[in-house]
């Protein structure tokens, strides 16, 4: 099985690598939806509240990579993104559990993704500049740095979003030919 887990701040490019990876017919699993799905099951809102509160508990009552834990069980075809990956104890779950493993960095500078963040309006964005900055604050608690100094390569998002396809789908190609 050949696993590919990106790892980058909200708003960096995610979802756009996600609809790449899925017209290369890669299956995905993104993690947030776990967290979401979690957050519905207890019938709570989609806020950027809710869902911050349900992924830290989780963590705080089952450890920092119950997240990759839950996710385990999903990944199930040859050829799979596992989107959202939080922090250092997500991928040593992943890398304990694929030998066939390479986390892909995605970067964009904080002033990008907020600009990106607002334009999106997804329910658990949040919407001021202060509810970005607490967001990324809380991913970088929950330990993504370091996750990030893990990656194998990195994307940066700065430019035209038909730039970033062009890199996305050259950079998933050249993992996905890479022991082949």
């Amino acid at each position: 099985m050949k696993l590919i887990v990106t790892v980058g701040m909200p708003g960096s490019g995610k979802d756009e690598l996600i609809s790449i990876a899925r017209s290369m017919d890669l299956a995905v699993l993104k993690m947030g939806d776990l967290v979401r799905d979690e957050t519905k099951r207890r019938g709570l809102a989609l806020t950027n509240q809710n869902v911050a509160r349900i992924a830290s508990e989780e963590r705080e009552r089952h450890g920092p990579g119950i997240w990759a834990q839950r996710a385990l069980p999903k990944l199930t075809e040859t050829r799979m993104l596992v989107d959202g990956c939080r922090s250092d104890s997500e991928v040593t779950v992943f890398r304990h559990n694929f030998g066939d493993l390479f986390v892909l960095g995605i970067f964009a500078s904080p002033e990008t993704r907020y600009d990106r963040m607002t334009s999106r309006s997804r329910a658990d964005d949040g919407g001021n500049l202060q509810e970005f900055f607490d967001r990324d604050r809380r991913e970088l608690k929950w330990g993504i740095g370091n996750a990030f100094a893990l990656a194998d390569g990195m994307l940066v998002n700065e430019g035209p979003l038909d730039e970033f396809r062009r890199a996305g789908r050259a950079t998933l190609e050249r993992i996905l030919r890479r022991d082949e």
